[in-house]
């Protein structure tokens, strides 16, 4: 039995296909199934490291994103990635032949158009998950013809026909779900009886949310420990402004600037933190996950409506209150985080929210429906 994993090439594509994996081996375990061969098919492997841990062969093929904007400096771009697309459908065609597996699973984003177009040729069932309120394009597309549609938020199963939709909610690795709370201040190295705040920009980071936040550090280590997660390419730039803001601060150890949490770093932070800022994409999953109180930073709605309105449906939810990225301040952050910090009981309604909200078992039923699927798929084979 073979099961064919694709999608883009962000955290937000690569990891609930982990999560899901992690689960489809479990259902081998315990279901005695010998030949479960797992495959992931992108231009980029992403992090090798973990396919290697769950036994996932990758296979590298080529994909052509086609640029929404209606800027002039798009058209080149498209212009080169529409042959990288006609490539990336050839070599797919030729890859998921070879391989024909039993099931294909989409993530969306563009890497995963090629690889689904062949399986649409090859009549190959198709299970696809979408984690935003409001459908990417390949999606939408691949979504009337998809056996099942996995959406994580409710909104979503308007795009799709009702009788493929299931409302799974979005897989979070067991791993970043469950928080530490032992050894967190030794971990971190941070002083006992102060609240901290986690400062979360996505693995790319967020300028507007670092700037924000540098603007009024000085500030904010008055009353706080900041743990902040700057993004690979932000992380020196950051050091070097917080090192400059803080100079003659008493508090500047309570700044703790990293480009990267790891695993062990991310939930040892989870479970620390009081408040938690972030972008409104899959991390919102996490945070429920946790049940941490947060405040909601989506981006410009002109550059990400699904950013957006994954915000609000979250915040309608009760478990979180969201500033819309034009009206972000310094002043403005640092006053929602002391209106939470002094409001105990929102606090406590917000962490209640945030655990209804997260589905514990969402990889567990997409990867039930993925081999039932599949095991169907072998017979008719």
């Amino acid at each position: 039995m073979r099961i064919l994993f694709t999608g883009g090439g962000s955290g937000g594509h690569f990891y609930p296909i982990i999560s899901i994996a992690e689960e489809l081996n479990n259902l081998a375990k315990e279901k005695r199934l010998l030949e479960l061969e797992l495959f992931y098919m992108s231009p980029t492997p992403y992090n090798p490291g973990i396919l290697f841990e769950n036994g996932i062969i990758y296979k590298k093929n080529s994909a052509g994103k086609l640029r929404r904007s209606a800027s002039w400096w798009v058209l080149v771009p498209n212009f080169f990635d529409l042959f990288k697309m006609g490539w990336g459908i050839f070599t797919s065609l030729y890859m998921v032949y070879k391989l024909y597996p039993d099931v294909i699973f989409g993530k969306g984003g563009y890497a995963s158009f090629p690889v689904l177009v062949a399986a649409r040729l090859f009549r190959i069932p198709v299970v696809i998950h979408e984690s935003d309120t409001l459908p990417g394009r390949v999606n939408l597309w691949a979504g009337k013809f998809a056996r099942i549609v996995a959406v994580s938020y409710k909104e979503a199963a308007n795009y799709f026909p009702s009788d493929a939709v299931a409302h799974t909610g979005q897989p979070v690795r067991k791993e970043v779900a469950l928080p530490i709370t032992s050894g967190t201040r030794e971990f971190f190295q941070i002083e006992e009886n102060v609240p901290v705040i986690l400062v979360l920009g996505g693995s790319q980071g967020a300028q507007k949310i670092n700037d924000a936040v540098l603007e009024d550090l000085k500030n904010l280590v008055e009353q706080y420990v900041i743990i902040h997660q700057t993004g690979k390419n932000n992380i020196m730039e950051v050091r070097a402004t917080s090192e400059a803001v803080l100079f003659d601060s008493l508090h500047k150890d309570r700044y703790k600037a990293f480009d990267y949490l790891n695993v062990l770093a991310i939930r040892m932070a989870a479970g620390i933190a009081s408040v938690v800022i972030s972008r409104a994409g899959s991390t919102i999953f996490e945070i429920a996950a946790w049940g941490v109180p947060s405040i909601i930073i989506p981006i410009n709605e002109k550059v990400s409506h699904d950013q957006h309105s994954n915000a609000f449906t979250y915040a309608r939810a009760g478990a979180c209150e969201v500033i819309e990225e034009n009206n972000l301040t310094a002043n403005i952050l640092a006053s929602e985080i002391e209106r939470l910090m002094t409001n105990e009981t929102e606090r406590e309604k917000m962490k209640i929210a945030a655990k209804l909200f997260h589905k514990p078992n969402a990889a567990r039923l997409i990867a039930e429906e993925i081999l039932k699927i599949a095991l169907e798929h072998e017979i008719e084979k």
